[in-house]
């Protein structure tokens, strides 16, 4: 039995996907309402936003907004790709930049060239990818990116899912003409499972899968600000409509060295927290008190942990106060615990 398992089930009538390493939750996926990342359109720019260098642009799905346009003018068609998930009363964000990605490939158009993963170390599988890339790929405009899970991938298996992700990206580049509509929707979360969680793992597909591995249990525990960490120590989670807020208290721990602890465990621990929780945007914590020569050690632990998350997060610095500020995309909804 490995030691990582994954849930696909349902969850609220909604498709979802949940990732556990001995037992413990470690990411959730939950469809929802929204339009889904990845999602590409053929979109029609509507009006230009004076100085901010955007354009709000009309999709089926309701207004777009696209950063650093040039020489496009509105009632133009183009093909953009949902980047993020959408403030409440905003436009999706979306980028020209489009990416066809699968479990071992992803396929770039307009950005040529044949790339593989710095995680792949081994020069001789490095020289097998490279040879299979040059095989499936015809030049062009067409660039592709083999991804580190093919690091341990059967090599017919990668030739294939290039194939799939050119011919995919052929056809919706070729469909750029005519008035709005969705050309391919974003992966749900089965087909993201798949597709990002690639270590070795027990695959669990009956219904109440969730329930039956204690998700369920965990998924409730994210309702609550509260999040208990070693030592005593705790922290406070809390979505403002501005920002994420984050409190980080040393509890019954009176040492000298209380805050220190206390910060480090929730620099381990925030990854996770903000992951399971879809939280994303200005995240501002204010950390439990810590003499300033800590602050190193502090940052260290904090780049380390989210060095091995997924998310796309910027560490931006201490604030005068001596808050430290990040920013984080916002590639999920937030979580909506069933009550």
């Amino acid at each position: 039995m490995s030691r990582e398992t994954i849930v696909l089930d349902h969850l609220g009538g909604h498709e979802a996907a949940a990732r556990l390493i001995g037992g413990r939750l470690e990411d959730v996926l939950i469809d929802g309402a929204a339009p889904r990342v990845g999602t590409i359109y053929r979109a029609i720019a509507d009006r230009p936003v004076k100085g901010q260098g955007g354009m709000f642009l009309r999709t089926p799905d309701g207004p777009a907004f696209l950063r650093q346009v040039r020489g496009l003018a509105p009632g133009q068609a183009l093909l953009v790709q949902v980047t993020g998930q959408a403030e409440p009363g905003k436009a999706l964000p979306v980028t020209q930049k489009l990416l066809f990605k699968s479990r071992y490939a992803i396929v770039t158009p307009g950005a040529p060239g044949l790339n593989i993963s710095r995680a792949i170390r081994d020069d001789d599988r490095r020289d097998v990818l490279m040879q299979i890339a040059r095989s499936e790929m015809d030049g062009g405009d067409l660039g592709l990116i083999l991804r580190s899970s093919c690091a341990e991938g059967d090599d017919d298996a990668i030739a294939e899912d290039i194939r799939a992700m050119v011919d995919l990206a052929a056809a919706v580049v070729a469909d750029a003409a005519g008035d709005a509509e969705v050309l391919t929707q974003g992966d749900g979360p089965h087909q993201m499972a798949w597709r990002e969680w690639t270590a070795p793992a027990d695959v669990i597909t009956e219904a109440g899968g969730f329930e039956a591995e204690g998700v369920l249990d965990q998924i409730a525990l994210l309702g609550v600000a509260h999040v208990p960490l070693s030592g005593g120590a705790s922290m406070y989670v809390e979505p403002t409509r501005a920002l994420i807020a984050v409190d980080v208290n040393t509890g019954g721990d009176t040492s000298p060295a209380a805050g220190h602890k206390a910060n480090i465990a929730a620099a381990r621990e925030l990854p996770r927290q903000l992951r399971l929780r879809g939280l994303g945007g200005q995240i501002t914590l204010d950390l439990a008190p810590m003499a300033k020569k800590d602050r190193r050690q502090f940052e260290d632990a904090l780049r380390a942990a989210f060095r091995q998350d997924t998310g796309e997060t910027a560490l931006v610095g201490w604030t005068p106060l001596g808050h430290y500020e990040l920013q984080r995309k916002r590639d999920r909804a937030p979580l909506e615990v069933p009550q």
